[in-house]
């Protein structure tokens, strides 16, 4: 199976510059424009059979427009949303502390998701999707970039503690694939369809 992971579009908190996270900020028109280009792309290069998306605005709308492209089915959950980073959602984003400031079992913004808590998340859902989508050859998930970097750290079997992360810009694509020799990464981070912005 081949899984497209694909980050959100450009949101009003990234002109605001607040901590998003759990704010459910919508795209921005630039953030559309984005979305619609990365979905002639994946429609070109690889369209998926169903879509996963999160639930928060910016992905579900960025799955949606996707979806029009390819017109195949789409499933939102809930589980796919952000990191939970509690009362930093929507403040001013020079206020921390940072996720990768606070030890393992601390919680983001006090009442949040500590990073332990987030990866169990992301493995839960991840195992979720895969078993739903079996009889599939390609699907897209349509999330965040924190929750990407958690499901490609599932996907790589990496310690639940460590210091890796996967870059993801606006409407970047991963494409990872499980085949019968091993767990195999095509590429990551591709946003070759912005290049005229």
């Amino acid at each position: 199976m081949q899984i497209l992971l694909i980050r959100h579009g450009e949101s009003e908190a990234d002109i605001l510059k607040v901590h998003e996270g759990r704010a459910d900020y919508p795209m921005t028109d630039r953030g559309r424009a984005q979305a619609r280009k990365m979905a002639r792309h994946v429609l070109e290069k690889f369209p998926p059979d169903i879509i996963w998306a999160s639930t928060l605005k910016r992905a579900s709308e960025t799955a949606e427009i996707l979806q029009s492209a390819i017109n195949c089915p789409i499933h939102f959950l809930d589980e796919l949303r952000e990191h939970n980073n509690g009362n930093l959602a929507g403040q001013p984003d020079h206020i921390g502390p940072f996720p990768w400031e606070l030890q393992p079992h601390e919680k983001h913004g006090e009442i949040g998701e500590s990073h332990i808590e987030f990866r169990g998340r992301a493995e839960q859902v991840f195992s979720y999707i895969r078993n739903q989508s079996q009889d599939h050859k390609r699907i897209a998930i349509v999330c965040h970039g924190g929750m990407i970097s958690r499901l490609m750290e599932s996907f790589l079997q990496t310690p639940v503690v460590q210091n890796l992360w996967t870059l993801s810009g606006d409407t970047a694509i991963h494409l990872i694939e499980f085949t019968p020799r091993g767990r195999l990464i095509h590429f990551t981070n591709n946003t070759n369809h912005l290049n005229d912005e």
